[in-house]
């Protein structure tokens, strides 16, 4: 297949992130995560402010908890009042990850971008996660914070990306029905979950 998608969707401390760097650069491919905001920014002509701060200040909301507004391929246009709300500025950026995806191969860090690429056939759907406690420790580490400011960091996160997921895709976040394979980095190293990655790139893509 002439490009592809890999989406990691990961748990807070798993090691996905580092995991999604490892795969762009061994593919010499783009990593799309927050730079994804600014390619948002620049096709909807809305500030990259504005994709910024719904970016930080909707992890404290309390309409992901309460409410949903599944995504279903629209935008709104610039003469209504929700031109610039959470949800226009998550359709521009499923706008241009689709885009993306028949113009280049890319690896997408979260954005629930498994859920936005669902019916396209070039996407690996990945899931990463480790037990809680492992989580943790990883964030005492690469943080330098204390075990108490760890597991803050961890639960809150996860939390949002729970709601996040669930207000715009209607599904559950964890659920194995979404992704293609799901992957725990207790049981092994960084390196060996990107190379078990690219087996599965390699049989479903031929790459």
């Amino acid at each position: 297949m002439e490009k592809f998608v890999i989406v990691i969707t990961r748990t807070c401390g798993s090691g996905g992130t580092t995991i999604s760097k490892m795969l762009a650069e061994h593919y010499g491919i783009n990593r799309y995560d927050r730079k994804l905001l600014q390619l948002a920014s620049e096709d909807s002509g809305i500030s990259e402010e504005l994709f910024i701060r719904a970016d930080e200040v909707t992890k404290t909301k309390l309409l992901y908890r309460v409410s949903k507004k599944v995504y279903n391929g629209e935008l709104i246009p610039p003469e209504s009042n929700d031109f610039v709300s959470d949800q226009n500025l998550f359709n521009y950026q499923a706008k241009v990850l689709k885009e993306l995806a028949q113009t280049e191969s890319y690896v997408c860090v979260g954005r629930a971008c498994d859920y936005i690429l669902k019916d396209y056939p070039n996407v690996l759907k990945v899931f990463i996660y480790a037990p809680e406690e492992i989580c943790i420790q990883r964030e005492v580490e690469r943080q330098g914070i204390s075990l108490k400011d760890a597991e803050k960091y961890v639960t809150n996160n996860n939390k949002f990306r729970k709601e996040y997921y669930k207000y715009h895709t209607n599904r559950v976040w964890e659920s194995p029905y979404n992704y293609d394979i799901c992957i725990n980095t207790a049981g092994y190293s960084y390196e060996q979950c990107v190379e078990l990655i690219k087996l599965m790139v390699k049989d479903k893509f031929l790459v």
